[in-house]
């Protein structure tokens, strides 16, 4: 059995709670939450979880393996060092931490005392995103053009982060999954409209090193919530919208064929290829409980995590290149995986 310590009750938090009570294998432990009020609710729910304001108790607490962290993002890498320290495996909200440089010293550190450590990049194990996985591995989809993603709502604004690093973070965790392909560059813009806070809209471009183009609209400003994904390819395209209750995912048929005319050197014919759309069937377990049962068997096993630290640092620093380029008014920045952004 994996006893599990929970950092953070407030928003994030009573779901990783509801998770790892009924993922067999895993027991919460305990909770802690610097606000008593929530504390009290979750007793109210599960009377035989200790609570506590003071992190250092699960710290401390030899019979907890692990440690869950839903915290703001300027706290977790001080807390998942803690943890790591204490001897403790970490699963950490996303995104894993504030810069490049603490994501470093963190996966150095779990790594050291051999420490399992995961993050929270919940889209990865829904059934949609692991079907559009499916869909470009094995080659359906053929040379892919484009991904274009938009993520928007009315709120809620963070004071801790920009858009980028509060929705952004969503969209480049499923895209660095699917496509399995690192940015050679990355470009930003954006506008802060609340005075004193961070940018509330920004547009986000990777660059790769064959002629596919990500980008990334967020925004918290919008009247309406969109949450809609699109994958464009040679063969195939894909239509990914997660506020759609039966079909998630639709692959659509069509695409464009080149054709040279009679003078090969001047003209050049293009014709548009449609066909029938499909919407696949698609895995129900929730997200997270997959997520959970995922990191109970990573620990009992000694298995390295889907959405391990790696994939983690690798969101991180793009999200850190992109505001260096938003600081810049969009000059595009080049990628350097093996160092610091240029």
């Amino acid at each position: 059995m994996i006893n599990v310590g929970v950092i953070g009750y407030g928003y994030w938090g009573p779901n990783l709670v509801r998770n790892f009570s009924e993922v067999p294998g895993s027991r919460v432990a305990a909770v802690c939450d610097q606000q008593p009020e929530r504390l009290v609710q979750l007793q109210a729910r599960y009377p035989i979880i200790k609570t506590t304001t003071d992190p250092y108790d699960l710290y401390k607490d030899a019979s907890i393996d692990a440690i869950l962290i839903a915290t703001p993002v300027s706290s977790h890498f001080d807390l998942a060092m803690k943890a790591v320290h204490a001897g403790k495996h970490v699963l950490v909200e996303k995104p894993m931490t504030a810069t490049v440089e603490q994501g470093e010293r963190l996966l150095e550190e779990a790594a050291r005392c051999q420490r399992v450590l995961m993050v929270d990049h919940t889209f990865v194990y829904t059934g949609a995103v692991r079907k559009m996985k499916e869909l470009v591995e094995t080659g359906q989809l053929g040379q892919l053009y484009y991904y274009d993603s938009v993520r928007v709502n009315l709120g809620l604004f963070q004071h801790d982060v920009n858009v980028l690093w509060d929705l952004a973070v969503h969209d480049l965790s499923i895209m660095d999954y699917v496509l399995n392909a690192r940015p050679t560059a990355v470009a930003a813009t954006g506008m802060a409209h609340v005075s004193g806070q961070p940018k509330d809209l920004a547009y986000l471009t990777c660059f790769f090193d064959s002629n596919l183009m990500a980008h990334f609209h967020v925004n918290w400003l919008a009247p309406v919530k969109v949450r809609r994904t699109l994958i464009g390819g040679d063969r195939r395209m894909i239509v990914y919208d997660d506020l759609e209750v039966s079909e998630k995912i639709k692959v659509y048929d069509k695409g464009i064929t080149l054709n040279n005319g009679q003078d090969q050197r001047y003209q050049l014919m293009v014709g548009y290829r449609s066909g029938d759309m499909w919407a696949p069937q698609l895995e129900s377990t929730e997200a997270l409980r997959r997520e959970s049962q995922h990191f109970v068997e990573c620990i009992e096993k000694g298995q390295q995590p889907l959405t391990d630290g790696e994939v983690g640092l690798r969101v991180v620093r793009i999200l850190e290149a992109a505001t260096h380029s938003l600081a810049q008014r969009g000059r595009p920045l080049e990628m350097h995986w093996e160092g610091a952004v240029a």
